[in-house]
């Protein structure tokens, strides 16, 4: 299982019957399962979707924003609830150039990422059993 490492970029391959034994970077150390959301900036959030090949879910928010602080510990509670999925926070005043590129219209706006591309997005404050429910539906295969 390919894994880039949110701090310094590094792909790491990690057997899939290792991942439940807190894996870190070959190269910095960094926690690489990491049950807390990841920041993500400008010079990792590509490398970070676009070479995991676990799903990854991206929330999307700023400090001014109130919905995004009622959602932040929502979101970081869906990270201790959902095994599998890496999440990632962009936030969209210091790295405009990310939501814009993503389209970013609205705050808080969650965008989950599969094989690097994008397969769902939600916008608006969850709770983490909604955001749990929305990520397992987006995930399922299409029938």
């Amino acid at each position: 299982m390919k894994l880039p490492c949110a701090q310094c970029g590094a792909v790491n391959r990690v057997p899939e019957t290792r991942m439940n034994d807190e894996p870190i970077c070959g190269r910095c150390g960094a926690e690489l399962m990491a049950r807390s959301p990841v920041a993500l900036s400008s010079d990792r959030f590509a490398g970070f979707i676009g070479q995991s090949e676990l799903p990854v879910v991206v929330d999307f928010w700023a400090e001014w924003c109130g919905p995004c602080k009622m959602m932040a510990p929502q979101f970081e509670a869906a990270a201790q609830l959902t095994p599998g999925v890496r999440f990632a926070k962009v936030d969209t005043e210091a790295h405009p150039e990310i939501s814009a590129a993503q389209g970013i219209r609205s705050i808080p706006t969650m965008v989950l990422y599969a094989g690097g591309r994008e397969r769902a997005r939600r916008s608006g404050a969850l709770s983490a059993a909604e955001l749990n429910r929305w990520i397992k539906t987006s995930l399922k295969p299409a029938s």
